[in-house]
């Protein structure tokens, strides 16, 4: 099945700069006409974007409250959520969590630190098991209706005391697990390793996508999330995806065809769909430069 919806998720523009789209995009919106819109509040625990992919796979929209965890691993009936190891800058007033991403964490390391971890979490009923490097899958009671703070919403922006609590549901065990693995981790071979080679320790976990599924609920087709703007350069990202608009999504809307576009920045997602020929032959004059400046909104 051919994918008939386009996410592209826009990373923060610097301050004071405005997004100028490529033509590709644009004439792919003069194409299309307003479908929808999703608002987020700016303490939402999760992005617009995560919302939306969870809306098209019939799964809980709740902010904080999508069961990731479960989702992608296809666990069913059990409690879970990811477990992130990640480094906290802590600053003179302030700690953040740096972009996990960018911490290189391979899958010996990841599994040295989780093997470490494991009696600890065992002790408050969570089993901890490795599934890929950076992230270890967690099941245990806790996690049904724990509301968590995504990784997207959270990386490089100050943990707030409420952020905190929120990530671990005033759940004393998940509080104390914190701390105590602050303490492992510090003395821990991997981390004297990983500086030795220049690079930041691992001195903190981040629980993210807690929840539980009742059925086994598969992955829906018809959507790709276009993630390159968030990575590597943005220029190069941009003109990667106008070169994939103009070859594959273009032809298709030019031609009739039912397609929808999400672009979605940091409090809202605004989504678009083509219209039918008739329609847009009426409005074709007034759609031929499309207006591009609802991005700011976004």
């Amino acid at each position: 099945m051919h994918a008939t919806h386009l996410l592209i998720p826009l990373p923060p523009a610097p301050v004071g700069a405005v997004l100028t789209p490529p033509p590709e995009l644009t004439r792919l919106l003069g194409l299309m006409a307003p479908a929808g819109r999703l608002d987020t509040p700016e303490d939402s625990p999760a992005l617009p974007h995560e919302l939306v992919v969870a809306r098209h796979n019939g799964l809980n929209t709740e902010p904080g409250h999508t069961p990731w965890a479960a989702f992608e691993t296809g666990t069913v009936g059990t409690p879970c959520a990811w477990i992130t190891p990640c480094h906290w800058q802590v600053g003179a007033q302030y700690v953040a969590l740096a972009d996990p991403d960018t911490l290189a964490l391979d899958a010996a390391a990841s599994e040295a630190l989780m093997r470490a971890a494991e009696p600890y979490f065992a002790e408050d009923g969570i089993a901890l098991h490795p599934t890929q490097p950076g992230a270890w899958l967690a099941k245990g009671e806790v996690f049904r209706d724990l509301r968590t703070w995504s990784l997207g919403r959270a990386t490089g922006r100050p943990i707030t005391p409420e952020m905190l609590q929120a990530s671990t549901g005033h759940h004393p065990g998940l509080r104390r697990l914190q701390s105590e693995m602050q303490m492992l981790f510090y003395t821990h071979p991997t981390n004297d390793e990983r500086q030795a080679r220049g690079q930041l320790p691992i001195n903190a976990f981040w629980v993210t996508g807690a929840g539980a599924l009742a059925q086994a609920h598969a992955p829906r087709p018809g959507m790709v999330v276009d993630g390159r703007l968030a990575t590597g350069d943005p220029h190069a990202a941009w003109a990667a995806i106008a070169a994939d608009i103009a070859s594959h999504w273009l032809p298709r809307a030019q031609a009739g065809e039912a397609l929808q576009l999400t672009l979605s920045g940091e409090r809202a997602a605004q989504t678009f769909a083509t219209q039918p020929r008739s329609v847009w032959r009426r409005l074709r004059q007034a759609l031929s430069q499309a207006d591009t400046t609802f991005l700011t909104t976004l």
